[in-house]
Order: structure tokens, then C-alpha cells, then sequence
């Protein structure tokens, strides 16, 4: 791979930093596999080349059309496979600026049964994600039925920035890739806290107009 531009670099260390930080808040699968990309441009994206993201490194990374052309770098087989599970989130959200796919133990049971998850964690009304997580039907890796389910359920569900993805993992998106990989933690940590909760009843709701208090209580503190 040629050296990444200077303009790149960047982006492309936000990447390494948002990878580090799943390994270090010890969210990953067991595997350690993941798939992390950032926005470049209008359309354009920096993709990871491998599933194998531990000590990534800014030259893990290609530069990659958000309609599948590698323009920089190379795509190992298993991630030019998926480039699409990326691109179309970008496409249908604008705003997203990093997207992390994942399969976090816990979040992984949810996604094995379908389940959705549901928001009773005050950390997911701070981090943005005040809504359950979907979950989108098994369809095979990275195909236009499971790219198209993906699409679908961001759709239906404008609020969300993660999705389930049934008998997989989880596909998370935030502002930026560090973003993305916060929201990867609180949202692991809330899929623990419900399991462990069952034992004892289960976890309860929230009471009514608890975003708008979390929202208020961060005003007060914010500049």
C-alpha cells in the first residue's frame, strides 16, 4: 500500500484509536474480529482491509468508494465483502461519521435471539442511544438482503445508531468512529446488565420524562 496522504491521516487514526479502545474496555468478541470505518468525504470512506483489527495500524486501512471502487489500499476478501454494510449506512445517514461492526458477547445473545434491546440504561440516554436496538433478520454477510434489512431498519427507526444484526453481531454508528466505539460499550454494558437482571426479575423501565431530565442534568454542566 502506497503511504496515506497527510490529509488522510487524521481519520485514519481515529480509526486506530476507536479499535484501541474496544480492546481496552474489553468490548470485543473473543476472536477479537471486528470491521471499523470512517467518513473521508462525500463518498468516500476509510474501510479496514482485514477482520483482524488488534494493534491496527493508520496503513490497516483503505480508501474505499462508497460504491465498492478501492481507491487506495487493498480489501482482504472477507472485508470487500461487507463494504456495502458500511457505504449504505453512510448513503441513508449523513451525519454518521464512524461505524464499528462487532460481535460483543452480550450484545451477541441478543442478536442470537432475535431480541431486541431495549433501552433501560441511563448510560444509553447519555450516549445517544434513548431508543431500543432494533434487530435486523439474518440474511447472509455483507448480501443486498442483509445490507437491505440494515437499511430498512434505520429507516423505521430514525432515532437508533445501532441495529442487531439476527444470529450475527451488532453494526453501530456514531459522529465519529470514537463515538462509535463509546456507544459499542455502553451498549455491551447495558446487554450484560439485562441478562444479569433476569435472574433478579428483570431490568424495569424507566419512569416517564427520564431523557428530558439526563438531557437537563448534562445542560447544567455543559458550557
Amino acid at each position: 500500500m502506497s503511504s496515506p496522504t497527510v490529509s488522510q491521516m487524521p481519520a485514519r487514526q481515529a480509526v486506530v484509536e476507536a479499535a484501541a479502545t474496544l480492546f481496552r474496555n474489553q468490548v470485543m468478541s473473543h476472536t477479537g474480529h471486528a470491521n471499523l470505518s470512517a467518513r473521508l468525504a462525500d463518498y468516500e470512506m476509510l474501510l479496514t482491509i482485514s477482520g483482524t483489527v488488534q494493534d491496527l495500524g493508520p496503513e490497516g486501512l483503505a480508501r474505499v468508494r462508497l460504491d465498492g471502487a478501492v481507491l487506495e489500499g487493498h480489501l482482504d476478501p472477507t472485508n470487500a465483502e461487507i463494504v456495502d454494510m458500511h457505504a449504505k449506512v453512510y448513503l441513508a445517514r449523513p451525519e454518521v461519521g464512524g461505524i464499528i461492526h462487532t460481535h460483543s458477547p452480550s450484545l451477541l445473545a441478543f442478536a442470537m435471539a432475535n431480541r431486541p434491546l431495549p433501552c433501560r440504561y441511563e448510560a444509553l440516554l447519555r450516549f445517544g442511544q434513548a431508543v431500543e436496538v432494533p434487530v435486523v433478520p439474518w440474511a447472509p454477510r455483507g448480501s443486498e438482503r442483509s445490507v437491505g434489512g440494515i437499511v430498512d431498519a434505520i429507516r423505521e427507526h430514525p432515532a437508533t445508531r445501532a441495529v442487531l444484526l439476527g444470529n450475527h453481531g451488532v453494526l453501530v454508528f456514531g459522529t465519529t468512529p470514537q463515538a462509535a466505539a463509546a456507544l459499542v460499550t455502553v451498549l455491551e454494558e447495558a446487554a450484560a446488565a439485562e441478562l444479569e437482571a433476569a435472574t433478579l426479575g428483570g431490568a424495569q423501565e424507566f419512569p416517564p420524562g427520564a431523557l428530558a431530565d439526563v438531557r437537563a442534568s448534562l445542560a447544567r454542566v455543559r458550557p
